[in-house]
């Protein structure tokens, strides 16, 4: 009676396992749904996929089971029982290839191998229909073996579908080994590769989760080492400030003065080690030229893609962005605001255009931000305008070009070097942007105005 528990259990891990399939897919159409309502475009791929999406193939062995029934098939319950065979390891085979353990175990190996001589007897038996199983065959291979034999397996398993064929059926077996061949191939190759997505995915998702972690302790280990001494100063001194008052308030008053002292040291201290979370990333200052065109009634559309770039890098393109997005605002009188960062061979590129009657050069000479206004110095922010952004790139070894597009309003057009960047960096990096989204947003509308 072992084997029907066994039985038992297979058929009660098959439910448990098309019930989580189902909730997955619950789950992941809501998120779509979630993200279409918002215009967003999902980040999850949607739940793994499991034995189910390669039970519909079994419909090929319909033809075989309508021979059965109606009595077209000679030795009926020897037929009967292959196909019942086939299909039952076919069932097993292919839910145990989703899982690594499972899929090089010899277990399965040898039920692939069953599954091959049951589809060599009933094709040579009977042929006709019979044949297609082979391309099934080739699906449940396709799905076992996805590693560097895979090519081989894949070619003897198709020339053995091809004489098989050609012994039944002569010219028609060129249609049976094309499809086990293709079914083979096809079915490891979308397998392999959404299994790759994923696990890439799965390592994405760790490194940024170590990269907070460390980020995290980093700047705790920062703050204590700034403040800890600070306050226990503060401290010892407001309670000397407390013992004196009663019988010296000059004294007390003295200790108080060093309080204020100290504090204020304290908080220029505090300041200079945020620094640079105050200064953020491209990915802020994408954040905040959004908040600022959506405020200004400007349709903003951000395009990003590319490799991650250095920080240096990065600082660069967000004062062009912010320079490019302040011109916007207050001169160009548009409607529609693109802003286009891409990666063109060895360098990179920003692009910042909008749909403005304006030229971008401001409403008096002073106000001129474009290079072609002759000395003026421009808008400026913390001292940085066109004219000095063109310098600072140029330093880089990159280039700026501002001035009216051809299809109409103002472009301004930034170029830099790539240059190598660490990954576990730039996961910090995005993080960190990530995490100054929230302030970073609400004081991105009047940021980018100040000169």
């Amino acid at each position: 009676m072992s084997w029907m528990r066994g039985i038992t259990c297979q058929l009660r891990a098959w439910r448990t396992a098309r019930a989580q399939w189902k909730a997955d897919m619950a789950e992941f159409k809501t998120a779509q749904k979630e993200a279409r309502r918002k215009g967003e475009w999902p980040e999850n791929p949607g739940p793994p996929p499991t034995g189910f999406s390669l039970l519909p193939w079994l419909l090929m062995g319909m033809g075989s089971f309508s021979n059965l029934l109606q009595g077209k098939t000679s030795n009926p319950w020897i037929g009967g029982l292959g196909l019942f065979v086939f299909n039952s390891l076919y069932i097993y085979v292919v839910f145990r290839s989703f899982v690594k353990e499972k899929r090089t175990a010899v277990s399965t190996l040898a039920a692939l191998v069953v599954m091959g001589l049951i589809t060599c007897g009933l094709a040579l038996g009977y042929g006709g229909s019979w044949l297609y199983f082979f391309p099934l065959l080739g699906l449940a291979t396709g799905a076992v073996v996805r590693g560097p034999r895979l090519g081989q397996v894949g070619l003897a398993l198709t020339a053995l579908a091809a004489a098989v064929s050609v012994y039944r059926s002569g010219w028609d077996a060129i249609n049976i080994a094309y499809g086990t061949f293709l079914s083979t191939m096809v079915t490891a190759a979308i397998l392999s590769l959404s299994e790759a997505v994923r696990e890439l995915r799965a390592a994405r998702e760790e490194l940024a989760r170590r990269a907070v972690e460390k980020e995290r302790m980093r700047f705790s280990r920062d703050l204590h080492d700034l403040l800890g001494h600070t306050l226990s100063v503060i401290v010892v001194k407001s309670e000397a400030a407390r013992r004196l008052a009663p019988r010296d308030m000059e004294a007390a008053l003295d200790q108080i003065t060093d309080i204020e002292a100290v504090g204020r040291q304290a908080l220029t201290e505090i300041r200079e080690a945020v620094t640079g979370y105050r200064e953020g990333s491209l990915a802020t200052e994408l954040d905040r030229a959004r908040s600022a065109l959506s405020a200004a009634d400007i349709d903003p559309v951000v395009r990003r893609s590319g490799l991650p770039l250095t920080p240096q890098n990065e600082a660069l393109l967000g004062w062009v962005v912010r320079e490019a997005v302040t011109n916007v605002v207050r001169h160009s009188r548009a409607t529609r605001c693109e802003i286009t960062f891409d990666g063109v061979l060895d360098r990179v590129r920003l692009t910042v255009a909008d749909d403005g009657p304006g030229d971008g050069t401001g409403d008096s000479p002073e106000d001129a931000d474009s290079p072609a206004t002759g000395p003026a110095e421009g808008i400026t922010i913390d001292g940085t305008g066109l004219k000095g952004l063109t310098e600072r790139l140029a330093t880089a070894g990159g280039s700026l070009r501002a001035g009216p597009s051809p299809r109409g309003g103002f472009t301004v057009t930034a170029e830099l070097p790539v240059e190598a960047v660490d990954l576990t960096s730039a996961v910090v990096a995005t993080t960190g942007a990530a995490a100054g989204t929230t302030s970073g947003a609400t004081a991105g509308a009047t940021a980018p105005r100040e000169r």
